[in-house]
């Protein structure tokens, strides 16, 4: 991998989100050096080629042989298509292929911890608020991962689009461990973008001195139910558009290992209701 100062796992399954999500990715960590990653599940194969391949009973252990043996360079095959689009879109980039028997999601934050990664990058269908599929690869990534995880949702509308190069990354501020976790995140991977602390009901500024750069001035702002998660993620949004912000980034209190994401938070309904890219940064208190 590159001498770039920051490291990237993306997971890519062929799918148009999770190509949109090495753009969007590209254009949010430019200097980045990548890891395109594939998980797949033996045995991987499609229903014509497993036909082709089926001799009869007796050559069975043949045909799974040769199943696999389809399924890895099918494998492989995607994760070069994937390292494709991400050279395209001016990252350093290689493939990594894994095989797996105990879900993607968490196998991706496996390797991501394995190799030493510093954010991983996944898209979402775009799925929201009643229509979330919880347990999706994106969640599962999420809820085990121990370093920041940037969701870009698909599809992005234009304008939100247009604001990835230079919009801000406004973070949601409550004067938490994680909160402090998102706020140094977000200055440490994405310099020379404006980072924007955002409050929700409350009025509480960082401490002075706490951060080797001082963000921005806090913003702050009201929900419609104080206390409601789902108002608050509402809340952010909200001010996200209406600052044209690049991106959410959030801290979680959740599981990163062993601790659980509590389902429902404000990362959580965030994630799930405002179809915005979101970065969520897991805390050190939370990681074992």
């Amino acid at each position: 991998m590159g001498d770039s100062s920051v490291r990237v796992l993306a997971g890519y399954d062929g799918s148009l989100a999770a190509g949109t999500a090495i753009d969007i990715g590209a254009r949010m960590l430019p200097a980045a050096a990548v890891w395109v990653t594939h998980v797949w599940t033996p045995p991987l194969a499609s229903e014509p080629l497993r036909r082709r391949l089926w001799r009869g009973t007796a050559h069975v252990d043949e045909f799974v042989a040769a199943v696999e043996r389809e399924g890895r360079r099918e494998a492989d095959r995607i994760a070069g298509m994937g390292v494709t689009l991400a050279q395209a879109a001016g990252w350093v980039a290689e493939p990594l292929v894994a095989r797996t028997y105990g879900g993607e999601g968490f196998e991706l934050t496996d390797l991501a911890r394995r190799h030493d990664a510093d954010v991983i990058v996944v898209g979402a269908r775009g799925l929201s608020g009643a229509h979330a599929v919880l347990g999706s690869v994106s969640d599962m990534v999420v809820h085990y991962a121990t370093q920041p995880v940037l969701v870009s949702p698909y599809p992005l509308l234009a304008a939100e689009y247009a604001a990835l190069p230079a919009g801000p990354a406004l973070v949601g501020w409550d004067a938490s461990n994680g909160a402090a976790a998102a706020l140094e995140a977000a200055m440490r991977l994405m310099p020379g973008r404006q980072v924007v602390p955002v409050s929700v009901d409350i009025d509480v500024d960082p401490p002075a001195g706490q951060f080797r750069e001082p963000p921005s001035p806090v913003v702050r702002v009201r929900s419609r139910h104080e206390g409601s998660a789902p108002a608050i993620a509402d809340a952010l949004a909200a001010a996200a558009r209406e600052r044209e912000a690049a991106v959410l980034v959030l801290g979680s209190r959740g599981r990163s290992a062993v601790r659980e994401i509590i389902l429902g938070s404000v990362a959580m309904s965030t994630l799930h209701r405002a179809h915005h890219l979101t970065m969520i940064v897991p805390h050190a208190e939370a990681q074992a």
